[in-house]
């Protein structure tokens, strides 16, 4: 612990600088469809980051695909992916993940950052996860100022679409799971008392849409066929899913259609959730969907279609990420930090690189909570400690210490 005791006392040092930084970057509106937002974001992370002295660049991401109001398939620009590298062809690899995108768009009302107390900022992704991006900042900021930087390779990717399911991302996690030993992703902590995420869940996004025939509610309501009728029988049926099988969790969270009272609507479309704990999950309840639409689909003059899928697998703690979990646990005790994890529901880029074969630890991020809110908030105390805590592991990984390499073979 003496060698690596003056860059932590660094990261200590850094603690209003970290708070001027997250000031700026919360300030910045990077919600994941705002995409001048999301490019100026990208500039001042690459400015930030440009003293580490690593290979910056900016990947293009396809575009991703989504059902407008009016049941048609569009396609819409993502922003661009911010990859940074270093030591390429160091023996040990390790990956360090974020995203700049927030649920917060340019319309939003909440905008500002409210100073709570000397702690506590009120403020949009302070937590999730600007604040994160800050810890990854300094954690390999004090890494590269110490003599073991030298023996490690390191990577971060920063992606601008996270918030809408990493969809255009994705493959670049593969990716980096073929060339990286274990990752690091730096979502906020489940809780203020900051305990990391364990298993995940599943999840997939879908939308239902029903197309029935219009006409006249009253000259010829006989003749019409109510597509918004249709699609509450599928909601109730796919609600009753929950019961059948108290593994997945379906959440129905949006739904549009009709017109005028006066006439048969002949369009309805449903938004909904879902998340599963395994493959097996998975497998069933598509049947189900499908039983039920092909149920939809036999009513006269209804068609009932579904656009979507899984796009993240359930996590589950494989040997090699319990092993990483406790070189984590054991990280901080030494900095007098108790740290736990517990099994959650929510999903984050952590469960695609799971799903690639990569051992991670995905809630190294900072302390707060009511993320997704305008009550999201961050502990500013939380920015130094988990700085600490990453660049201690680091530095235990590259100074051999802790053998990185037989940790955490590629099989």
């Amino acid at each position: 612990m003496k060698a690596y005791q003056p860059y932590l006392n660094w990261i200590d040092e850094q603690h209003k600088k970290m708070c001027e930084l997250l000031y700026q970057w919360a300030s910045i509106n990077s919600g994941s469809m705002n995409l001048a937002g999301l490019a100026q974001m990208s500039c001042v992370l690459q400015d930030a980051f440009y003293c580490l002295d690593g290979e910056i660049q900016e990947i293009e991401l396809p575009p991703v695909e989504s059902v407008d109001s009016k049941g048609k398939v569009i396609r819409s620009p993502l922003g661009r992916a911010l990859q940074i590298q270093k030591r390429p062809t160091a023996p040990l690899q390790v990956f360090l993940g974020g995203h700049m995108d927030t649920v917060f768009e340019v319309g939003h009302p909440f905008q500002q950052i409210t100073e709570i107390d000397a702690n506590t900022w009120n403020g949009p992704g302070v937590a999730d996860l600007k604040g994160g991006l800050i810890v990854i900042l300094k954690a390999l900021s004090a890494l590269e100022q110490s003599p073991f930087a030298k023996n490690i390779g390191w990577e971060v990717l920063v992606n601008p679409d996270e918030e809408i399911g990493s969809h255009g991302t994705a493959p670049l996690f593969e990716q980096v799971a073929q060339r990286t030993h274990l990752g690091l992703v730096f979502e906020p902590s489940v809780d203020a008392q900051g305990t990391l995420a364990g298993q995940r869940k599943g999840s997939g996004s879908f939308t239902a849409v029903v197309h029935g025939k219009a006409a006249h509610s009253g000259r010829e309501f006989h003749v019409g066929r109510n597509a918004i009728c249709a699609l509450a029988d599928f909601i109730a049926s796919i609600n009753a899913l929950n019961e059948e099988n108290p593994d997945i969790i379906l959440n129905v969270g949006n739904i549009e259609g009709g017109g005028p009272v006066n006439m048969v609507p002949d369009l309805a479309i449903c938004r909904f959730n879902i998340r599963t704990s395994s493959k097996e999950d998975e497998t069933w309840v598509q049947e189900k969907l499908d039983q039920i639409i092909d149920e939809i689909n036999r009513r006269d003059g209804i068609s009932l279609r579904l656009q979507g899928y899984f796009n993240r697998k359930p996590k589950h703690l494989t040997p090699q990420t319990k092993a990483l979990f406790e070189l984590v646990r054991s990280c901080g005790k030494e900095l007098g930090l108790s740290v736990h994890w517990k099994a959650t529901g929510g999903c984050c880029d952590g469960n695609n690189l799971a799903d690639a074969g990569l051992p991670n630890v995905d809630t190294l991020g900072v302390r707060g909570g009511k993320i997704h809110t305008s009550q999201e908030y961050i502990l500013l105390d939380s920015l130094t400690e988990r700085a600490r805590l990453t660049a201690l592991l680091l530095m235990k990984l590259a100074s051999g210490e802790v053998d990185g390499q037989k940790l955490f073979e590629k099989k």
